[in-house]
């Protein structure tokens, strides 16, 4: 090896090792009251993934609900990806703005969590509606 890559290897090795601590003693954000950019972006992130989950579990819900019916489970199936590519896309549109900025990825996850919140809620309308009640979803 010589000296010239010895020396890189050395600087590689300067810049990895802090790194790799700086994750192992990295504190959980207090998402009461985040102080930093990359802590709200983190509790954004999870508040996105509680609600992605809540979402997922009301969606079996009216799979469930729909068992017996194969139509209505294509039905919703091809209407759960059309508002995915939905929610995709409106969330490309409001982080335009912001685009490549330390705060897109917590606008991100702001309006996934808002929109996947308000899908949650359309799926439960659903998955409660009594068979021949116009007024739901």
């Amino acid at each position: 090896m010589s000296f010239r890559n010895h020396l890189y290897s050395i600087a590689i090795l300067a810049i990895a090792i802090p790194a790799s601590m700086t994750g192992a003693l990295a504190q959980e954000p207090d998402c009461d009251d985040p102080q930093t950019q990359l802590d709200m972006t983190q509790c954004a992130g999870r508040d996105y993934e509680a609600a992605d989950k809540a979402l997922n579990t009301q969606y079996d819900a009216v799979r469930k609900r729909y068992s017996d019916n194969e139509d209505a489970r294509t039905l919703l199936r091809d209407a759960q990806r059309a508002w995915i590519r939905f929610r995709d896309a409106q969330c490309d549109l409001a982080t335009l703005a912001v685009r490549g900025g330390s705060i897109e990825p917590m606008i991100r996850a702001q309006c996934l969590q808002e929109l996947t919140e308000a899908r949650t809620r359309q799926l439960e309308e659903l998955a409660e509606c009594e068979e021949g009640d116009l007024s739901c979803v």
